[in-house]
């Protein structure tokens, strides 16, 4: 028989889709994948209900309803002091993940070197190798999560195409600073290279952390893709409606990979899109206070039952630390005691590292209503004999 692509043929399926059907099959609370469990805005859902119903349903332009590409860049001017133009610089995908893909394949040939951080999103690096780049990893240094920069620099060099950058960054919740994103912003031009900013949680930050778009900085605008997700910014994750910002002349070439992948995307979620865009800043800013508010309920929780939670300053997760527990066992393995035994479902984060992944750490998603995660943690303070059963 003819052998398959050996790179797909090779993988295992997502530790997302793994710990969600462990979750389903032994009724844990599924604190592990990332979608909330409330719907999203409910004049949005109108919105998207009532452009079904308006006649319009037949395929979208290959970049986008109009509507929407200019509320991309409305908001991307609105928020961020971004100027990008609606008709050549916005590019609506399906979903952030799509718009990831399209980018880089859109930048990258083999032999390319692309500079990813670590702990990172389980489809960076499938997606470059199926592209035939190679990644080069630098680590963010628990339990800070600071990031090296001699080693960032050390990443660096004359096959170095591009940055994949993840900020704020899944699966830490870090926010990088203006001063860390000015390093990155000089590498690049010192090496000629590109960034692919993966900024989906651009509005979910919590002070006193503040969130800067590296294309902001000087000298970012003509060598910078930004991408954003409507799914984490309205709650609404299945809709699956990204959206890729930058220069004319990165997005046309970044059209002509998604033209070939799924050429247009819903042109009714599209609608109810545009519309969610243009909120008054009060739902915007509400969003991360809600979080915020999730976020500590969590960790005073967690806490509570004998994990040392880290620092969480964006995103819809918290990493802690089970090492005092003395389980001998690796992360993974530790999830799937959690979900089987205490009924709560959470990522090990092994899976988010390149190799060698530092042990003990574990992942929640803390985008849940606060009644979900107080069960949660009373799950797992109950489990009182948990470092015993788990060292067994």
């Amino acid at each position: 028989m003819a052998t398959l692509n050996r790179l797909l043929a090779a993988s295992e399926t997502t530790i997302f889709t793994v710990m969600s059907a462990l979750a389903a099959e032994h009724g844990a609370i599924n604190l592990g994948q990332g979608f909330p469990d409330a719907e999203g805005p409910a004049d949005i859902v109108r919105a998207a209900a009532d452009a079904l119903l308006d006649g319009r349903n037949q395929y979208a332009p290959l970049t986008g309803l109009p509507e929407l590409r200019q509320a991309v860049a409305a908001a991307n001017r609105r928020f961020w002091g971004l100027e990008i133009d609606p008709d050549r610089g916005v590019l609506v995908t399906s979903g952030a993940t799509e718009a990831l893909f399209v980018c880089l394949a859109g930048l990258l040939n083999p032999g390319d070197e692309v500079v990813v951080i670590e702990p990172l999103f389980d489809t960076y690096l499938p997606v470059i190798r199926l592209l035939g780049a190679t990644p080069k990893s630098v680590r963010l240094a628990a339990p800070d999560w600071r990031l090296p920069m001699d080693e960032l620099a050390a990443a660096f060099g004359p096959r170095t195409k591009a940055i994949l950058l993840n900020t704020p960054h899944n699966p830490t919740g870090k926010v990088l600073t203006r001063d860390e994103l000015g390093v990155i912003a000089d590498l690049l031009q010192k090496h000629d290279a590109f960034a692919i900013c993966d900024e989906v949680y651009e509005h979910l930050v919590f002070a006193p952390a503040r969130h800067l778009p590296l294309m902001a900085l000087p000298g970012m605008a003509d060598r910078t893709l930004r991408i954003g997700s409507a799914g984490k910014t309205f709650s609404l994750t299945g809709w699956k409606i990204g959206y890729v910002s930058g220069p004319p002349s990165l997005v046309e070439v970044v059209t002509r990979a998604h033209q070939n992948a799924v050429f247009c995307t819903p042109p009714n979620l599209q609608r109810a899109v545009a519309y969610g865009l243009g909120r008054d800043d009060a739902y915007f800013s509400g969003l991360a206070a809600d979080l915020a508010a999730k976020r500590d309920c969590l960790a005073a929780g967690l806490t509570r039952a004998g994990f040392r939670v880290l620092p969480t300053e964006g995103s819809y997760f918290a990493i802690a630390d089970f090492s005092e527990f003395g389980f001998a066992g690796s992360d993974i393995e530790f999830g799937r005691y959690l979900a089987r035994e205490v009924g709560v479902a959470t990522i090990p984060l092994s899976p988010f590292y390149v190799s060698d992944p530092p042990a003990g750490l574990i992942r929640f998603a803390f985008c849940k209503r606060i009644e979900v995660l107080e069960e949660a943690c009373g799950r797992l303070r109950q489990a009182g004999a948990l470092p015993l059963a788990i060292g067994a």
